[in-house]
């Protein structure tokens, strides 16, 4: 994109963020974000690549962290939007992956190795119309039967099993995994989804700076110079406001337990 059509994005983007921030008005709301898809992509781009995500999906995604981004950005500020949205949008991204990822992490040599196998599957069955054996596949992959055979254990245990799977073939009385497998951490499970609540209810009682500043720490992962960049304030400034946040945070979930 040449310089003097970013100049005329960016002064587009403004000028629909004046009118849009007056009226709230959806249809202007779109607008910026048909303008400004190009971030998205450009993002969905680079995570694409490190991961094994549908490039659509990601974009998808990252149009979540736009939409936040719009509703957010204060055109008054002087800030460019271009710059106050990536992280919202790298952000949702980001959150997403992880909510997706293995439990296994896998070496990336046996990741490619995983590949591999997948195309001579493939070739193996149109050869000879069956599937190749272990033994098979080891000597195709160049490696012995026993790396093999480690990768493919480490393939099959990414996948957390399901507790809703049956365990037995009696028509009369299906058991499921999770009706052999006591839980003695139900409530500590439980407690997590209660302090996440009061979290929440904390953070809705914070003043909208502080807020947004501990958002972007530590949800946004960003540092206290890029989030002083975001908001146009000084490092000085949120550094002390992350440092009260916390504690009014701490205060009131202290005695919401009580």
């Amino acid at each position: 994109m040449s310089i003097l059509n970013q100049e005329n994005l960016k002064l587009a983007t403004l000028t629909l963020f004046q009118e849009y921030q007056k009226t709230g008005d959806n249809k202007l709301r779109d607008r910026i974000m048909e303008l400004n898809l190009g971030l998205v992509r450009k993002e969905a781009h680079h995570w694409v690549n490190q991961c094994h995500e549908n490039y659509e999906d990601l974009v998808q995604v990252g149009c979540m962290g736009l939409i936040r981004a719009i509703k957010r950005f204060d055109s008054s500020k002087g800030n460019a939007f271009s710059s106050f949205a990536i992280p919202y949008i790298r952000g949702e991204i980001q959150h997403y992956l992880r909510d997706k990822g293995y439990t296994v992490r896998i070496p990336r040599r046996w990741l490619d190795l995983g590949r591999q196998a997948t195309n001579v599957r493939r070739h193996f069955q149109t050869v000879h119309n069956r599937q190749p054996n272990d033994t098979e596949i080891s000597r195709a992959l160049n490696i012995s039967l026993a790396e093999w055979q480690e990768v493919k254990l480490a393939f099959q245990n990414r996948e957390p099993l399901s507790l809703d799977v049956t365990v037995n073939n009696d028509e009369d009385n299906n058991t499921c995994l999770k009706d052999l497998i006591p839980d003695p951490h139900y409530r500590s499970f439980q407690l997590c989804q209660e302090d996440r609540i009061r979290l929440q209810q904390a953070l809705a009682q914070l003043e909208d700076k502080t807020r947004h500043i501990l958002e972007f720490v530590f949800l946004k992962d960003l540092t206290q110079r890029e989030t002083a960049e975001q908001l146009g304030i000084s490092v000085v400034t949120v550094s002390r406001r992350v440092k009260k946040g916390l504690e009014i945070l701490k205060e009131t979930m202290t005695q919401e337990v009580f």
